[in-house]
């Protein structure tokens, strides 16, 4: 895996903007959220179907998760999630994640009507995801997921693949250290097709008048692939205190490569408090930072719901800030029995 990402990796901001399908990148889960997405080496249970799919078997039974996103607050744009993960024996998990973005209603408008004609449409995107990991002797973990990705307008679609990858190593007395190393979105390109892009032309040859239709092939497209690499260190402060900090780089294959840092403190495994930095590096050429330079930081609750604490009910809230508009915003329920 180290080697296929030596060979296509290494942040290219000059091909910023020319791969598709952006909401591959972007993270509908709180408690991740809330570390910018940081927590490669860390990350465990559902939310890791979407940093780095080795963490999935590190849950402790079964979970599920709803989550809301306000994207960009300011704009009309929302994400829905849902998943669903599950041990399978002692060492292995697999899990099922949706998710769909909402853009709300958006006025149609024609070449004949540019000011709009009265009505209205909304994109579809929506991609689910199947994922599998194992744990070799509660030390090395490895991943694998398989997920869908449509994209649809009136008239028009697109549907592609995509698979992940990813490792988790940990040791240390406590196992205190941990490292991660993740691929995503590795698949074939995407083309758009379908009626919208047909048009009636006159015929070319011969005095006959009649109008033929004319179909058109649209350009592929890349996926946005990313190599993620990331390590953490947790200090046991007493037994019911744990702080944890990380760091983490990020190869982009269409934009600049990011680095960051963060830390999250523990209570009691019932409230967790997290903070994280994130920040582009290299030469930018005619782009600024990526719109999610800056800052995050988020808070965890979760209780216990029956005897023994089996069974556990959770609230994550994530925040990060963008430039433009005024922050993400993401809200997570999370039931653990």
């Amino acid at each position: 895996m180290l080697f296929i990402a030596s060979t296509a990796y290494g942040g290219n901001p000059d091909r910023q903007g020319e791969a598709g399908a952006p909401e591959l990148l972007l993270n509908p889960w709180a408690a991740s959220s809330g570390l910018h997405t940081l927590n490669t080496s860390s990350i465990s249970g559902l939310e890791s179907m979407r940093l780095n799919i080795a963490g999935l078997s590190r849950l402790e039974n079964r979970e599920l998760i709803f989550a809301n996103t306000r994207l960009y607050e300011g704009s009309t744009l929302k994400l829905n999630a849902f998943g669903y993960a599950q041990k399978v024996g002692e060492s292995s998990a697999f899990g099922i994640s949706l998710m769909s973005v909402d853009f709300g209603d958006i006025a149609r408008t024609t070449t004949l009507d540019p000011e709009g004609d009265g009505g209205v449409f909304s994109p579809s995107f929506f991609n689910i995801g199947f994922g599998y990991s194992y744990t070799y002797e509660n030390r090395i973990s490895v991943g694998f997921l398989f997920r869908g990705v449509s994209e649809s307008l009136p008239n028009i679609s697109a549907f592609g693949f995509a698979v992940d990858a990813g490792v988790q190593y940990v040791t240390g007395p406590q196992d205190n250290f941990r490292l991660g190393i993740s691929l995503r979105n590795i698949g074939s390109p995407m083309r758009f097709g379908g009626e919208g892009l047909s048009f009636q032309g006159d015929n070319p040859e011969g005095t006959a008048q009649y109008l033929l239709t004319y179909d058109q092939r649209s350009e592929k497209f890349e996926l946005p692939s990313v190599l993620n690499i990331g390590i953490s260190y947790d200090f046991h402060l007493n037994e019911k205190m744990m702080l944890r900090t990380l760091g983490n780089f990020t190869s982009n294959a269409f934009s600049r490569d990011q680095i960051g840092a963060g830390a999250e403190f523990v209570f009691n495994d019932m409230v967790t408090l997290r903070g994280a930095y994130k920040t582009d590096f290299g030469d930018a050429g005619a782009f600024k930072d990526n719109i999610y330079s800056g800052l995050a930081a988020g808070a965890s609750v979760i209780l216990p719901v029956s005897a023994g604490g089996k069974g556990k009910i959770g609230i994550d809230y994530g925040y990060r800030a963008t430039n433009p508009f005024r922050g993400t915003h993401n809200f997570s329920l999370r039931l653990i029995f």
